[in-house]
Order: C-alpha cells, then sequence, then structure tokens
C-alpha cells in the first residue's frame, strides 16, 4: 500500500483528500505546513507527496526545491488553486500538476501515475 503525505494549510483539503485517498487503498499522513517537513519525510517515507503551493508560511515552490535536492526520485504532486504557477519554472521539479477541486478523480489519476513511474525506475 502506497504511503502518500499530504501538505497543506487547509484543514478541509487535507480531511477531503485523507477520506479519499484512503478510501482508493492509501494509506494517508497528513502535515499542515511546511514545518520541519524534510524531517517528516525522513521518518515517514511517503512514497509521494502532495504539495499546496500557497500556504500561509510557506511557498510550495521552495519546499519542493528542498524536497527535490534531498530525494530526488520521490514523486510530487503540486495542488493549486491557481493555474498561474504552471509557468514558474520552479514548478517543473514537480510529477505532476493538478488545480485543486472537489473531483479528485484528476488528483487520483496524476498519483496513480507517478507511483506507476516511480516503481517502473527504482
Amino acid at each position: 500500500m502506497a504511503k502518500i503525505l499530504i501538505v497543506d494549510d487547509e484543514e478541509h483539503i487535507r480531511f477531503l483528500y485523507s477520506e479519499e485517498l484512503t478510501e482508493a487503498g492509501y494509506e494517508v499522513i497528513t502535515a499542515d505546513s511546511g514545518y520541519r517537513l524534510i524531517e517528516r519525510i525522513e521518518e515517514e517515507k511517503p512514497d509521494l507527496i502532495v504539495l499546496d503551493i500557497k500556504m500561509v508560511d510557506y511557498n510550495g515552490l521552495d519546499l519542493l526545491q528542498d524536497i527535490r535536492n534531498k530525494y530526488y526520485d520521490l514523486p510530487v504532486v503540486l495542488c493549486t488553486a491557481y493555474d498561474t504557477f504552471k509557468e514558474d519554472m520552479k514548478s517543473i521539479a514537480a510529477d505532476f500538476y493538478v488545480i485543486k477541486s472537489f473531483d479528485l478523480t484528476e488528483l487520483k489519476n496524476k498519483i496513480a501515475m507517478a507511483l506507476e513511474a516511480g516503481q517502473a525506475s527504482s
């Protein structure tokens, strides 16, 4: 069972994603900010991270750089309410980019694709 770490400062988003992804057969852990994120990844060893870009105290794109510097192969799905970040060069480091929606079909598809790609390369 793949373990997914959801990093989002909005409680209802964490709850929604947790419920849906647990139902889809994933083990889900959540973080409400980027605080100690690298240590958290070290401890939990998730198979994939769903990362919000715009959080109160953290910029998800900067966190993505931190993750990439230490965990080059860890799949990251950026999740945001704004599609303008697609133009940001930093977002290229993510495996996938999903616009937030209450319909999680796209998110689930991207997660499955990223996990499959990760298994193929390891």
